[in-house]
């Protein structure tokens, strides 16, 4: 780009060009002013973005559809390494969307390119925003970076880990809008990215849509408590009531699966709240369950049951979205029937995607689902025999 080796150019180099990379941190980055370098695994992707320079982001909301074009744009193909490095080096900020099975692959770049940045800039820190829906995200990080560093690398002054919480959603697309735009990425309105305050090294970037906040942790729950918990919710009372039904709104449609899963949402609120009393209060939390359900019905989105209650063992796997405010309601001594009737209804769960196809991981699922509950709750969310046989006291 021809920029002065020994400054840092106003660019975010985001690992994944997937659709938040794309839909999300790339627009907000991309309107004040930055370069936008994409890093994806996917080479034919890369080369269309360096082809373009640009892609579009369909804003979908019941309103009508708004395009979004994000002009700016290069990327590098992951194998690339030497070029990400040196990107790494020069970068004002990164930002991480890959899913938590592509972060160890990263590990050894982010390391090699910390130690490039501190030959080539000094004590020039650099922040990595981890847009990821994981809980603990920058212990993930620390531990791993400083496996692959040298033994007197001073990492907790050169690397800001900047957890988030991640509210965008995002619905698949047919094969006929790839084909029609392969760059092009659809997402709801939803425009605030949660980012932890104290993880910033460098001046919080001046960025519309950025949110900081002192306790990140709290944030993060909210996110896996709440939304998560209510969305799957949804998806699972949903099919079992109507299995012939597609869409989240469909589903929601019905009183009695819209009043299921609030409630779910509700009481699981309520645990968040006896665990963050000064971050929340409860008329907050009750604004954000309502604001979250009237999201969940945009029929515009297109968002799919299968879509959101699909990857089964993930999603009731142990600190995940139930298996976590039910070992907190266990440990608080609070209500957590409706939670417990949410996860029942995943046992039956057998949307299928556009193709009539389950994935692997699920058909696992649905075979421990076959032994009941307890079964599920011992080998899938990880609760040992007695706190098992203490959830289940409440089923009636």
């Amino acid at each position: 780009m021809g920029r002065d080796k020994n400054s840092l150019s106003k660019t975010i180099l985001i690992f994944g060009a997937g659709k938040i990379g794309r839909s999300f941190i790339g627009p907000l980055f991309g309107q004040a002013g930055y370069e936008l370098v994409f890093v994806d695994v996917d080479r034919e992707l890369v080369d269309l973005i360096n082809l373009h320079q640009q892609y579009k982001v369909v804003i979908k909301s019941d309103e009508g559809d708004e395009d979004v074009i994000v002009k700016g744009v290069r990327g590098i193909h992951l194998d690339d390494s030497n070029s990400i490095v040196e990107e790494l080096s020069g970068v004002s900020i990164v930002a991480v969307s890959v899913g938590q099975q592509g972060l160890r692959r990263l590990m050894p770049l982010l390391a090699r390119g910390l130690v490039r940045r501190i030959t080539r800039h000094g004590m020039q820190p650099l922040d990595i925003i981890i847009a990821e829906n994981m809980r603990r995200a920058g212990g993930f990080f620390t531990a791993h970076l400083a496996t692959m560093l040298p033994a007197d690398f001073p990492l907790s002054d050169m690397c800001g880990l900047i957890e988030t919480s991640i509210g965008k959603m995002v619905p698949f697309m047919t094969a006929q809008d790839l084909t029609k735009d392969p760059l092009q990425v659809f997402a709801e309105p939803y425009n605030t990215l949660i980012v932890d305050r104290k993880g910033f090294k460098n001046p919080i970037p001046e960025v519309t849509g950025l949110a900081p906040k002192e306790n990140i942790k709290a944030w993060v729950d909210r996110k896996l408590f709440v939304h998560n918990l209510g969305h799957a919710a949804g998806a699972y009372i949903g099919y079992r009531n109507n299995p012939a039904h597609t869409f989240m709104y469909q589903a929601l449609n019905d009183r009695g699966v819209f009043l299921a899963t609030r409630s779910a949402m509700v009481e699981s609120a309520n645990i968040l709240l006896a665990m963050y009393p000064n971050d929340f209060s409860g008329n907050d939390l009750t604004g954000h369950i309502n604001d979250l359900l009237d999201r969940f019905m945009n029929r515009a989105l297109g968002d799919t049951i299968y879509r959101v209650g699909c990857d089964l063992c993930r999603k009731l796997g142990p600190d995940d979205r139930f298996a976590a405010p039910l070992k907190a309601a266990l440990a608080l001594g609070l209500p957590y029937d409706h939670i417990l009737k949410a996860m029942e209804a995943a046992l039956s769960f057998r949307a299928t995607d556009h193709a009539g196809q389950q994935l692997e991981s699920d058909k696992a699922f649905l075979a421990a689902a076959e032994n009941g509950l307890a079964n599920v709750l011992q080998h899938i969310s990880g609760f040992t025999p007695d706190e098992v046989r203490q959830i289940i006291s409440v089923c009636p």
